[in-house]
């Protein structure tokens, strides 16, 4: 089994334009909203997981077209974040 990512390390997952949940955590920030232009790389949520906070980033650029979760939701491993289309 593969150590969990360090905080600072890029964490993204999912198809083409979804960002999912690559781990069971609460989402502590949203960094982005519906109708936000993003570049691949951008930091676009952070994930606390295990008293540690995970940065998620943007798998690819375009514009998010929808948020599936808010600031304090408990997600669960491959729940979807957020869709960039």
């Amino acid at each position: 089994m593969a150590a969990p990512a360090p905080a600072s390390a890029p964490v993204n997952a999912g198809g083409a334009g979804s960002i999912d949940a690559p781990m069971p955590g609460k989402v502590l920030k949203l960094l982005v909203a519906e109708g936000a232009p993003v570049t691949a790389g951008q930091l676009v949520l952070l994930l606390e997981a295990m008293k540690m906070e995970n940065e998620i980033y943007a798998p690819e650029g375009g514009t998010v077209t929808r948020v599936c979760c808010k600031e304090g939701d408990n997600v669960n491993t491959g729940d979807t974040l957020l869709v960039i289309g």
